[in-house]
C-alpha cells in the first residue's frame, strides 16, 4: 500500500499481529516511493537519462530505469528490516498464518461510506492539518527579504556545501525541507528558488526545465543523487502524523524520520564522492 500513499501504508500495518514486526513494517514503509515521489523520479530519468525525444527504446530504457529505482528501494526495506530486526527489535519471528474467513455477500454502500470516512478523510484531514501552515511557511519565506535577499536564498546558501557533498545543492536540500508536507511540491520549490519568483512555478515542458537545471549547474550526477535522496529522505508529514498515531511514541516517529535521511544522506555522499574520483560528470 505504501506505493501508492506512505500514510495509507502506515495504517495497513495494523493487521500484522506481533506488535514487534508491525513496528519494522511501519519504520521502513516509507523505503518505497509514494505517488508523491514517482513523478519526480520519472521526470529525472527522462531528462538526464533517456532523453525527452520519447519513442519505444526511450520509453522501455525509462521502464527499466524507474523499476531499479523502486527495487532498490523494496531491497532496502528487506536490509533495514533485517537490520532492525538483529539489534534494536529483537525477538522470535511470529508464524506467519492466513486464516480466509466466512464468505458474507458484500454491502457496497457500507464499505464505500467506510473507506471514504474511515480511510480517505483521515487521511486528507492530517493532509490539510499541515500543508496549511506549511503553505504560508513556503510563501513568507520566498517573499520575505533581509538585507535584500528572501529568507529562502539565505537558507539555500547556508545549506549550499553540504548539499554540494552530497552532490546536490542548497536549493535541492531546501526543496526537499520545505517540500515535508507533500513530495510533490518538490521540483516546483527548486524551479521557485532558481528563478526567484516567488511563488510555485509549473513545471512546464521536460526540455524547458532540463535547461534550466543544467544552466544552474546540474549534471547527471546532480540529478542521480537528487533520485537517491527522493528515494531515502524523511517521510512526509502525513505519514509522520499517522506513525505517531499508530505508534503513540515520539521515539518511533523519530527513528522512522531519522533512519531514511542517514540511509539517503549515505547514499548520496558514496555517489558523489565516486563520481569526484572518477571524475565524472
Amino acid at each position: 500500500m505504501g506505493f501508492g500513499c506512505n500514510a495509507a501504508g502506515v495504517v495497513g500495518c495494523r493487521i500484522i499481529d506481533s506488535p514487534r514486526e508491525r513496528l519494522i513494517a511501519i519504520l521502513t514503509n516509507s523505503f518505497v516511493p509514494c505517488n508523491g515521489r514517482f513523478p519526480t523520479l520519472i521526470a529525472l530519468i527522462t531528462m538526464f537519462f533517456v532523453g525527452t525525444a520519447g519513442g519505444l527504446w526511450q520509453g522501455m530504457a525509462s521502464s527499466l530505469l524507474l523499476t531499479g529505482a523502486i527495487l532498490l528501494g523494496v531491497v532496502m526495506t528487506f536490509g533495514i528490516s533485517h537490520l532492525l530486526s538483529n539489534t534494536l527489535l529483537k525477538g522470535i519471528p511470529s508464524a506467519y498464518a492466513l486464516e480466509l474467513p466466512p464468505y458474507r455477500r458484500p454491502r457496497v454502500g457500507q464499505i464505500l461510506v467506510r473507506s471514504v470516512l474511515d480511510r480517505t478523510l483521515f487521511v486528507l484531514g492530517r493532509a490539510v492539518a499541515v500543508a496549511a501552515p506549511a503553505g504560508l511557511v513556503i510563501w513568507l519565506c520566498a517573499n520575505i527579504t533581509v538585507g535584500g535577499t528572501s529568507i529562502l536564498g539565505w537558507c539555500t546558501g547556508f545549506l549550499d556545501p553540504f548539499g554540494r557533498l552530497l552532490g546536490m545543492d542548497g536549493t535541492i536540500l531546501m526543496a526537499f525541507i520545505l517540500g515535508f508536507p507533500a513530495n510533490e511540491i518538490v521540483i516546483p520549490i527548486i524551479l521557485m528558488s532558481y528563478l526567484s519568483t516567488g511563488t510555485l512555478q509549473d513545471t512546464g515542458s521536460l526540455e524547458a526545465l532540463r535547461e534550466l537545471l543544467v544552466v544552474n549547474g546540474w549534471t547527471w550526477t546532480t540529478a542521480l543523487c537528487t533520485m537517491l535522496f527522493s528515494l531515502f529522505h524523511w517521510p512526509c508529514s502525513t505519514t509522520c502524523l499517522t506513525i505517531a498515531r499508530e505508534t503513540r511514541s515520539v521515539r518511533w516517529t523519530v527513528l522512522a524520520v531519522v533512519i531514511p535521511t542517514a540511509l539517503g544522506i549515505c547514499l548520496c555522499l558514496l555517489t558523489a564522492t565516486a563520481s569526484r574520483m572518477l571524475g565524472a560528470v
